[in-house]
Formats: C-alpha cells, structure tokens, sequence
C-alpha cells in the first residue's frame, strides 16, 4: 500500500531546498568577492607594470624618430595595436616585444630592463 505524503510537508521541503540554494549562492558571492578584493595589490602592480612597459616603448619609438604607423608597417600589425601597446591597454606578444627591440636597436633584456615594477 502507497503511503500518501501531506502537501503540507512537501512544501516544506520545497522552500528548505530553495531557500538552502539561496543561502548557498550568496556563500560563493561572498566568497568571490572576498578573493577579488584580495587581488587588488595585485592587479595594481600589474597595470603599473603595464603603463611602464609602454612609457618604454613609447619612449624608444621617439627615440628613433619613428611613427606608429611605421613600427605597425614594420611588425605587421596595425597601428591601433601600437596605440594600445604604449597606452598600457595591452601588451605586445613576446614574437613582437622582440622585433620591437631589435627595430628600436636594443636587445629585449635591455628593453625589459627599463620597465619599472
């Protein structure tokens, strides 16, 4: 014979099952953001990093009296990714931080050498 369960206690069992997933997600927000403001150092000595790498490169380009479109002409891409490169908006691959180094006449260690942390 089936035994037949109260609704009442199903819909106990339904808000305990709902309410636990609430609870349970709002423990990994927390914990979420708990890491990411723990990664603020962090994520400062990078772009600090960043912005100096591209002074550097900045700097050099100047140096050699060369223009953007020049070293994207030269490294074979556009002159937008040079922009972001020496803004700090990105960073060069380390194929094209190595043809800048040897297009601005410097080696890469000498390149790297400047960036500050």
């Amino acid at each position: 014979m089936v035994q037949i369960v109260p609704i009442a206690t199903i819909v106990v069992l339904i808000n305990l099952l709902i309410w636990g997933g609430i609870i349970y997600c709002f423990i990994l927000l927390m914990k979420a953001l708990r890491k990411y403001l723990k990664s603020e150092p962090i994520r400062k000595e990078n772009a600090a990093v960043r912005r100096s790498l591209g002074e550097t490169l900045k700097a050099h380009r100047i140096r050699c009296k060369m223009t953007q479109e020049f070293v994207a002409e030269h490294l074979g891409v556009s002159r937008q990714a040079v922009s972001k490169w020496e803004n700090g908006t990105s960073d060069p691959s380390t194929s094209n931080l190595l043809a800048l180094a040897k297009l601005y006449g410097i080696s890469a260690e000498e390149l790297l050498k400047e960036v500050q942390v």
